[in-house]
């Protein structure tokens, strides 16, 4: 428990390593203890790849662009534009044979991959977990026969019970290869061949911004992880399938003598080669290709997380924002109909609109600014009005009425250019002629104040006369 809690970062994270993060948060909020909810980081990314798959696929082609050097030819491939230009475009009689051989179709080998055939496979990726001790597995062919009956219940999906004994570790291994080489096409696809070849070229720079020999894996990580997002979706899920029994294989590496390199030769041909081709047609490539199969096995935990800026870019989509930038400025369009359906959507569920909330907070608050001013223009001549006012004409367009709000009539009057005008104007309206009555009020109030001061004074100015008066008298009769 100490360990675990010592592996645990803030939040509830439970980290791997000293740099590496669980991909899944689980909320571990005492009052939801019992339904633990757990959130996908790539949740956006997944959610805008369904519904706006054109505008997904630009943006992350667009940040594979900027990691790679991609002529228009090729980028228009990438995107789908136009026709893969694949080597080996001569022909020849072992091609023909093997283009024969792939037009026998069944119902999960030679036909396009499908869910329900990635279901049928994944009985073997299973059952090959279980065994990957067998030296020389993937290496050794198993019983032809014995692959055959295998394959033929695979195409039947009838039930197969692979831990009965009948078939070999090495039958199932075979027959996993079988499958993936007559796929109509790699699973990675015609349209990104030119880019793992340019993936596989990356590497560091020196001080001078040469090109050394020694691969920038983090480069090629990230843009293995743009070109895996933009994959179909079954090729995506076979492959991270593929891949983590081929990670996992290589770990055992001391038992059954097959690492990443023995693994990447027996894989890319399957995996990478286009069709129809043969080692002469891709020549220098085969190199390039099988090191790059190799850097996909021993990375593979890492190619199937979306890169921080483009979950960022998705999540700002789906928060009603409308600038939603990746690293190089890529806007995504938002919905012309997409406020209607917020409405709607509150609506149905009896919630109060947020934007009509807002309207209210707005009306409210224009309201208050109004009452304070009438206070202010109603306050007598002073230092602090003039200081009041001269705030109210720092911010004038809090008091300027908003498009679509009805504004009261104001009274005919002479134009002025002076700020009171203007507000009484726009603001006070019809109230003007009580302003005045009331500021008339003011300085009648004011006018009795200063007259009951001055008799005050007029009193006290006659009691002094009689004072001395009187007293001067007393005197005269005293002498």
């Amino acid at each position: 428990m100490a360990a675990e809690s010592a592996l645990r970062g803030r939040g509830g994270e439970k980290r791997v390593g000293s740099d590496a993060i669980c991909s899944l948060v689980i909320c571990n909020d005492s009052s939801l203890q019992r339904h633990q909810i757990i959130f996908n980081p790539d949740f956006f990314v997944e959610k805008l790849r369904h519904e706006k798959p054109e505008a997904f696929t630009e943006l992350v082609v667009s940040n594979i662009t900027r990691l790679i050097d991609l002529p228009g030819a090729e980028l228009a491939q990438l995107m789908g534009q136009e026709d893969p230009q694949l080597p080996g475009t001569s022909s020849g009689f072992f091609r023909s044979l093997m283009s024969l051989k792939r037009k026998e179709k069944g119902v999960v080998f030679g036909a396009p991959l499908t869910e329900e055939g990635i279901a049928q496979i994944s009985q073997l990726i299973e059952y090959l977990h279980k065994n990957l001790r067998v030296e020389g597995l993937f290496r050794v062919p198993g019983n032809s026969t014995r692959q055959q009956n295998l394959k033929e219940a695979l195409n039947s999906g009838t039930e197969i019970d692979l831990d009965s004994g009948e078939f070999h570790s090495n039958d199932v291994a075979t027959l996993l290869k079988m499958f993936l080489g007559e796929l109509p096409e790699p699973l990675l696809t015609h349209k990104h061949f030119h880019a793992h070849l340019k993936i596989s070229d990356l590497m560091l720079l020196d001080d001078k911004g040469n090109k050394t020999n020694i691969p920038d894996k983090q480069r090629q990580i990230e843009a293995l992880q743009l070109l895996f997002l933009i994959l179909p979706a079954p090729n995506r899920s076979l492959l991270k399938l593929l891949l983590d029994l081929l990670y996992q294989t290589a770990k055992k590496q001391d038992r059954n003598k097959m690492s990443a390199h023995n693994l990447a030769l027996m894989f890319s041909p399957h995996i990478l080669w286009p069709r129809n081709v043969t080692a002469s047609d891709l020549q220098e490539n085969i190199p390039k290709l099988n090191n790059g199969m190799a850097f996909m096995i021993k990375h593979s935990q890492k190619l199937f997380k979306a890169p921080s800026y483009i979950r960022e870019c998705a999540r700002l989509h789906y928060l009603d924002s409308r600038t939603h930038a990746s690293k190089d400025d890529l806007d995504l369009p938002v919905p012309r109909n997409f406020k209607d359906f917020q409405l709607l959507k509150f609506k149905k569920r009896g919630l109060v609109d947020p934007s009509a909330q807002q309207e209210d907070t707005q009306q409210h608050t224009e309201e208050a600014l109004k009452e304070l001013f009438h206070h202010v223009h109603n306050m007598p001549d002073s230092a602090k009005k003039k200081k009041l006012i001269q705030q109210f004409q720092k911010h004038p367009e809090a008091l300027t009425p908003q498009a679509g709000v009805p504004t009261p009539r104001t009274q005919k009057r002479a134009r002025t250019r002076s700020f009171s005008g203007l507000i009484k104007r726009k603001v006070l309206g019809s109230q003007g002629s009580l302003d005045k009555k009331g500021k008339d009020a003011v300085l009648e109030s004011a006018g009795m104040k200063e007259q009951k001061h001055g008799s005050k004074e007029n009193v006290s100015m006659d009691s002094r006369k009689y004072t001395r008066f009187h007293g001067s008298s007393t005197k005269e009769s005293s002498i």
